[in-house]
């Protein structure tokens, strides 16, 4: 195989989903990487979370299988861990020693699924294709927003009083007045911030000033 070729199918396999397994079992480990790998899927096995926490996670479709008990950092203390971390990876908690208690908690702070060992293999299969299509959804959102940010930033300051005034439902004539501008050149504003935008219509362009979050100052006090 060429390196050309090699460095091809390497950059195809990064694109794949990966699920990521903590779990200090030796022999459960092999069970979910032979599962996983029997569908397909990837899998990166660590036995504790201060070894997956050092770890540079690749940027693709994934989830977390992880083991509520571990030795040092537990698999609850790691879900909020994460979630300091800005690491918002879907997670499918398993344990042997699960409770009503443990398994709220897990699922109050995001978790997927919380099954109790022994479990059925097609159990864990399906909450696994849910955790990564939850991802897959994620990822996609968080790039729309991102290029929409990108957008937003070309705008000058302007621009941006304006548009957060149409998205407050205000008239060319309303938004001129606030601002003590011509009328026309309100349009001309907002022409500019459309075009930059990327908008189609009026409803396009407060769909995305929705998603950026785009508001009306509040008047100072």
């Amino acid at each position: 195989m060429t390196d050309r070729a090699k460095s091809s199918d390497e950059q195809s396999s990064a694109r794949e989903p990966i699920v990521f397994v903590v779990e200090d079992d030796a022999s459960m480990c092999r069970a979910l990487t032979n599962l996983f790998e029997s569908v397909g899927l990837q899998v990166k096995v660590f036995s504790a979370a201060s070894e997956m926490l050092q770890t540079k996670l690749p940027d693709v479709a994934s989830c977390l299988v992880l083991d509520v008990r571990l030795p040092g950092l537990s698999g609850l203390d790691f879900q909020t861990e994460l979630a300091k971390a800005s690491i918002h990876i879907p997670i499918i908690f398993m344990t042997g020693h699960g409770d009503i208690p443990m398994s709220v908690r897990a699922m109050k702070e995001g978790a997927i699924d919380f099954l109790t060992k022994p479990f059925r293999e097609q159990d864990m299969l399906d909450a696994v294709v849910r955790a990564i299509a939850h991802d897959r959804k994620r990822r996609k959102e968080d790039r729309i927003v991102t290029d929409l940010q990108a957008l937003f930033e070309t705008l000058n300051t302007r621009e941006r009083e304006v548009l957060a005034l149409v998205s407050s439902g205000l008239m060319n004539k309303q938004i001129a007045a606030e601002l003590g501008l011509a009328e026309i050149t309100v349009k001309i504003h907002r022409g500019h911030l459309m075009k930059k935008m990327g908008a189609r219509s009026l409803a396009d362009l407060l769909r995305k000033a929705e998603t950026l979050d785009v508001r009306r100052p509040k008047p100072q006090q």
